[in-house]
């Protein structure tokens, strides 16, 4: 599937039932001085490198950005993509099973802190917020944990994935 978007990019969805048999997902706070997205929440990605599979993509830039290696990666699928507005990315998202209790390897230059949310905090957190970002007023679906919100393209990414993911969310796991 395709989608519109000036330059391809890719994230990695990290999953693991963590000790409380909850289903976990894996996100970064972006750093709050980055020219791009400062300080939101998304998942490990980036630009594709010319000639590299989107999946590589995905892979390369989670270890790069929380070191996350690729051999720690069971990939279960892909959801589907979605573009940003404002930077026009298309973005295409990969999911991964992984072990809890990673140690993760913070990229400083990027990555301020590795969040490791519960998806049933997450899709408890849902509301739809009006954001006003570089002047202009828009209503949009949230996801709000703690101080952490969710929104835009990763947030259209997370309701991709809650909508698969709903009955494995529970303590009793699949």
């Amino acid at each position: 599937m395709t989608v519109h978007g000036r330059q391809e990019s890719a994230v990695l969805v990290p999953l693991y039932y963590g000790d409380d048999g909850r289903l976990s997902a894996v996100f970064t706070k972006r750093r709050d001085d980055l020219r791009r997205h400062p300080g939101e929440i998304s998942f490990p990605g980036g630009r594709r490198d010319d000639g590299e599979e989107l999946v590589t993509t995905a892979l390369r830039e989670a270890e790069e950005e929380i070191g996350l290696g690729r051999d720690h990666v069971r990939l279960a699928g892909a959801l589907p993509p979605t573009p940003t507005f404002v930077t026009n990315y298309a973005i295409y998202p990969f999911v991964g099973v992984i072990e809890p209790g990673h140690l993760w390897e913070v990229q400083p230059e990027e990555v301020d802190q590795v969040l490791e949310l519960a998806l049933g905090d997450v899709r408890d957190g849902y509301a739809r917020k009006r954001l006003v970002r570089r002047g202009i007023a828009f209503r949009t679906d949230t996801y709000t944990v703690d101080e952490h919100m969710i929104w835009g393209a990763t947030g259209r990414i997370v309701h991709d994935l809650l909508a698969r993911v709903d009955g494995l969310m529970s303590p009793a796991g699949p």
